[in-house]
């Protein structure tokens, strides 16, 4: 296997790598004057508190709980991004309210188009990219690829529910039209029981795989539930049997358990776990949405290994965006959010999944729009 050093190199001169740097060149050559040298002039910030969807709000809350974790909702800081050509780009700072307010002051007076591509913005990214989407008269997956893909695979997602209700939202997901499956496993219920139920209600396309965050703690664990959970046809992976820190737990695990292994690749040694094959696919959860994301995609690409993304999960306007994202790259092969969960995704255009797929707006930007009266109703800031 290639080190460290050579697969620097390989990413540097892979294709996938340099697709957005290409994209953009073509971009900035074909728009207007005024496009190109557009500034941001300001910027609105609304917070808003979304309350768990009542149907899943007591079982959610009760895992919480028992997590250490005392929430019924979940909060987002939408993003205004205002320009001197009148138009307003949409995102979704994933940051703190007030991070976001200093990040934004600095950006004023500045061109959008500095800030392509930057991991240190985080969400406000999303708002650069609908402001020069719409510029451009572009679609968001337009700009990061010159053939994004015109659909991507939406994961349906499941807190560590009781098996009657782990089966209900199993159900739910694929009348829905979802076909891929994220449940969370935890000691306080029966992975295996849960996975009867589960199956006992859901097509034969629908495929599961089980997010354990560590809690199955040992090598001896994880081999008696894969073991057990392989045993019902939709199973098909793993994610995070124990800590990621135990590399010789990973090792002990290799090739010993019959579904596809996956763990989260912040702060994980990706190049051990890719030289060593410790796992098959990486699951990427921190919000750097620029180079970072594009350096995924071209490892992935060049080790045949998948990405399975959840790094933008709470309101519509991040998860259209991420999907946006995702077709651009093709090292990714899943995108898992978790607003069916919420009350609203604060989107007037619903999310729709067909036959496991959701199919990109064609709009310029994000192409979508946010629902006002929602962001209102759940405004707290």
């Amino acid at each position: 296997m290639p080190d460290r050093r050579s697969l620097l190199k390989a990413i540097a001169s892979f294709p996938a790598s340099l697709a957005a740097t290409q994209t953009l060149t073509q971009v900035i050559g074909s728009v207007p004057a005024e496009v190109v040298t557009m500034k941001i002039t300001g910027f609105e910030l609304r917070h808003c508190r979304v309350p768990v969807h009542s149907r899943v709000r007591e079982s959610l809350v009760k895992s919480f709980q028992r997590q250490g974790r005392y929430q019924d909702h979940f909060e987002s800081v939408l993003v205004f991004l205002n320009t001197d050509i009148g138009l307003t780009g949409l995102g979704e700072a994933l940051m703190p309210l007030d991070r976001a307010k200093a990040v934004l002051s600095e950006m004023i007076g500045h061109s959008p188009w500095e800030y392509m591509l930057s991991d240190d913005i985080q969400g406000i990214l999303i708002a650069i990219y609908d402001l020069i989407g719409q510029a451009s008269g572009l679609p968001i997956a337009r700009l990061l690829s010159p053939s994004p893909r015109s659909r991507i695979v939406q994961t349906w997602w499941s807190q560590c529910y009781p098996p009657e209700q782990m089966a209900s939202e199993a159900r739910l997901g694929a009348d829905l039209g979802y076909r891929v499956h994220k449940v969370k496993a935890r000691p306080w219920q029966d992975p295996v029981e849960q996975a009867q139920a589960i199956c006992e209600v859901v097509p034969p396309d629908f495929r599961v795989w089980v997010d354990a965050n560590g809690w199955w703690g040992s090598v001896e664990r994880t081999q008696f539930f894969t073991r057990r959970l392989a045993e019902f046809p939709n199973y098909f992976a793993i994610e995070s049997p124990f800590p990621r820190q135990r590399i010789d737990a990973f090792r002990q695990l290799k090739n010993r358990v019959p579904l596809i292994l996956s763990e989260h690749i912040e702060t994980l040694d990706t190049m051990l776990f890719i030289r060593e094959g410790l796992v098959d696919s990486f699951v990427i959860g921190a919000p750097r949405l620029g180079l970072t994301m594009m350096r995924h995609d071209a490892m992935a690409r060049y080790f045949g290994r998948t990405l399975w993304v959840e790094h933008s999960i709470v309101t519509g306007i991040a998860q259209v965006f991420q999907a946006h994202q995702a077709a651009a790259l093709p090292g990714v092969e899943y995108c898992i959010s978790i607003t069916h969960c919420l009350e609203d995704d604060l989107m007037k255009e619903p999310f729709r999944v067909e036959d496991g797929f959701y199919t990109l707006p064609t709009d310029h930007g994000l192409g979508v729009s946010i629902d006002e009266a929602a962001v209102e109703k759940y405004r707290i800031a």
